[in-house]
């Protein structure tokens, strides 16, 4: 559902607002909503379904053994570096092209129809489009790819242990629930410390170029963020795990990232019982930090926001709430 005229005025499109954050966050617990929020999640046409299918493809037949893993070398480390090179493209490349060079969708479903930045010296190469891709392609990957080698070495080594669904069943799947959570955990809590004075004017600045998004947006970022974005997998050194875990987690930043930075509330397929099918990406909650900063730090399903007074429900009260609180510490500092 779109919003009013006054919200529209701000947006080319929203989703029904006021924004909720889950409803397992709010007291007192209401269990049904809880579980239609929980299965929601998980539906197939989620990026979260999309993230998991992906790693269960990736561990399935594009993973190096751990044979091979048990030492640093050249061919296998290039193998996994090339399947994310061309993973990531797939994916980020693939949902650009549809929105924004075809343009299939139009402007239908788009948060914000503004242009993406040419011609501006903030930019590397004077092009918004052009950064992005570079910072994508070029340290995201390696970086990623760095990460996933060293925890495959550690797998291999016995630095990281292994557990198998038919060795524990329960914790096998567990594990694979709380991932998704943990992500977004760890990401409010690093996002809102890169907000912090020279982290944020020397690091998270240059993710915050993109005051309107695109996929290629996702991970075009400073190479520092990199390292700590890509850096909650080392928790699978605490952890027993399986490969799958590794690559669901990895998911969440190197495909989650571009899904949620579409710009676009939804991709819109082929007919489905007379209505066209949805597969919702977009990320409304995170474009409206994207324009105005210091707010919405996390995301649906983490308190920050709402513990630190900085949950912005997308409309005009809601920003002007935000505004108050501001004001007033700005006062009491």
């Amino acid at each position: 559902m779109s919003s009013s005229v006054g919200e529209r005025a701000a947006w080319n499109y929203t989703p029904e607002l006021p924004l909720r954050s889950a409803p397992f966050l709010h007291w007192p617990p209401r269990p049904a909503a809880i579980a239609r929020h929980l299965g929601r999640t998980w539906l197939p046409l989620r990026s979260r379904f999309f993230m998991l299918a992906a790693a269960l493809g990736v561990w399935a037949w594009f993973v190096p053994s751990l044979e091979r893993t048990k030492s640093f070398a050249f061919g296998w480390i290039f193998e996994v570096w090339l399947r994310n090179l061309i993973l990531v493209t797939l994916v980020a490349g693939g949902l650009h092209i549809w929105f924004y060079v075809i343009r299939r969708q139009g402007d239908g479903l788009r948060y914000d129809a503004r242009p993406f930045g040419r011609n501006k010296r903030v930019f590397l190469f004077g092009n918004q489009v052009h950064e992005n891709m570079f910072l994508t392609l070029a340290p995201a990957v390696v970086i990623w790819t760095a990460f996933e080698s060293l925890i495959l070495w550690a797998y291999a080594n016995g630095h990281a242990r292994l557990v198998s669904f038919d060795a524990n069943p329960v914790w096998f799947v567990a594990f694979g629930v709380i991932i998704p959570w943990w992500s977004i955990l760890y990401f409010s809590a690093h996002h809102r410390l890169l907000h912090v004075g020279p982290a944020y004017r020397h690091v998270h600045s240059w993710h915050h170029r993109n005051t309107n998004v695109g996929p290629w947006s996702g991970l075009s970022m400073h190479p520092v963020e990199h390292l700590v974005l890509f850096s909650d997998v080392v928790l699978l050194f605490l952890l027993p795990s399986h490969p799958l875990h590794l690559y669901f987690m990895m998911m969440h930043h190197g495909l989650g990232a571009p899904l949620s930075h579409t710009g676009f509330d939804a991709l819109l397929l082929g007919p489905h019982n007379g209505r066209r099918a949805r597969f919702d990406l977009g990320d409304f909650h995170h474009q409206i930090h994207h324009r105005f900063i210091e707010c919405n730090y996390g995301g649906y399903e983490s308190p920050l926001d709402e513990m630190l007074g900085a949950w912005h429900d997308g409309t005009p009260e809601g920003a002007a709430v935000l505004a108050h609180r501001s004001r007033k510490r700005a006062r009491t500092s």
